[in-house]
């Protein structure tokens, strides 16, 4: 019995997450999808100088030009075993 214990928690760990979750998740991966995100900081440091940094997040889904709806369904899917409850294009707030 102790041996089985870690192991169910393991298989419960790997289980579907809540249709809300999924959908929260996989709305962040659609707008991966539609566009590349980025970031760009400047600013003088204490000393004087300046400093910079630079971020760019893109996705396999973007550079294979996947439909996001495509994607959102997929991975609601894939995550909650269900379907999303609404599609994608037809939620609030997205902005497509």
């Amino acid at each position: 019995m102790k041996r089985t214990l870690p192991l169910t928690l393991l298989l419960v760990a790997c289980g579907p997450i809540s249709l809300a979750e999924a959908e929260r998740q996989c709305f962040e991966r659609a707008r991966l999808a539609q566009q590349p995100r980025g970031e760009v900081a400047v600013g003088v440091g204490s000393d004087g100088r300046a400093v910079g940094a630079f971020e760019l997040e893109v996705t396999g889904d973007f550079l294979q030009g996947r439909d996001p709806s495509a994607v959102y369904d997929t991975c609601v899917m894939t995550k909650s075993g269900e379907p999303p409850s609404r599609p994608l294009y037809a939620r609030p707030d997205w902005k497509g």
